[in-house]
């Protein structure tokens, strides 16, 4: 019967949505985690009666027709971009952006990857860098005898010495714009990739045109909503259970054709 078949896709589709949800749920803590969602499309119909078809010799037709589903299919899993909520760390090396845009990490590679987890530190030649040592771009380095660092909103650097009056500037951060910031590969360890989906980067001072601006001293939080999480997580569960439940409906109605046969 098909509709072991297409249960079985039900199944299949609210289990990829059920660890859809587990992983927002798992990020919920990240720096500027952002949440996913699952969405789905049906799959192609058997049709038994055209709609719009001849059913008299008058020349009647038929108003709706008989078509059957087959099931459901993934049809993408959606990164939602909304903005998380900014967290007071009071780090001079944490930085947030307040609107769009991503800051520029160079990867081992080479490659240009894309974060807006700005929970920076700096190394032991004192460039900025991410958690896992991956310097920022433009870089940014900061001296050893600098008693304070101080970022502007447009990302300015400035930096105040030991026995100097006045601050100097060592640098500006840039952010990158993307025109589909869901197009974007999520590489894990709070990274992205520039992928044909989301076109090529725009590089430009945070709180030019279409940018953000940067907030020293906070981080962003995850944009994931506990209570929708948990209530979207128990209806996938409800949904999964019955799909399962139209399985063992067919199954039974299998056996008792069987029995009609025997």
């Amino acid at each position: 019967m098909q509709a072991l078949r297409t249960a079985a896709t039900g199944m299949a589709a609210q289990q990829m949505n059920v660890e859809v949800i587990s992983n927002n749920i798992a990020n919920m803590n990240t720096v500027a985690f952002k949440r996913q969602r699952a969405e789905f499309q049906d799959l192609l119909y058997q049709t038994y009666e055209a709609a719009g078809t001849q059913s008299s010799d008058q020349g009647t037709i038929v108003p709706t027709g008989v078509q059957v589903g087959a099931g459901v299919k993934a049809g993408a899993v959606y990164r939602v971009e909304t903005q998380g909520s900014l967290t007071r760390t009071d780090n001079p090396y944490d930085l947030a952006i307040d609107g769009r845009g991503f800051f520029q990490v160079l990867m081992p590679s080479g490659e240009t990857a894309y974060t807006r987890a700005g929970n920076f530190s700096v190394n032991d030649q004192g460039q900025l860098v991410t958690q896992d040592g991956y310097q920022i771009q433009p870089a940014i380095s900061i001296p050893g005898d600098a008693v304070s660092v101080t970022i502007s909103k447009t990302g300015q650097v400035q930096v105040q010495q030991a026995g100097q009056t006045n601050p100097s500037v060592v640098g500006i951060l840039e952010l990158a714009t993307f025109v589909n910031d869901g197009g974007l590969k999520a590489l894990g360890d709070n990274l992205y990739q520039e992928t044909a989906a989301s076109g090529a980067p725009t590089s430009g001072t945070a709180g030019s045109t279409g940018i953000g601006v940067l907030v020293q001293g906070y981080t962003e939080a995850s944009n994931v909503d506990a209570v929708a999480e948990i209530t979207a997580l128990i209806v996938a569960q409800r949904a999964y259970e019955m799909n399962s439940k139209v399985i063992s409906t067919a199954d039974n109605m299998l056996a008792t054709a069987n029995q009609v046969k025997a």
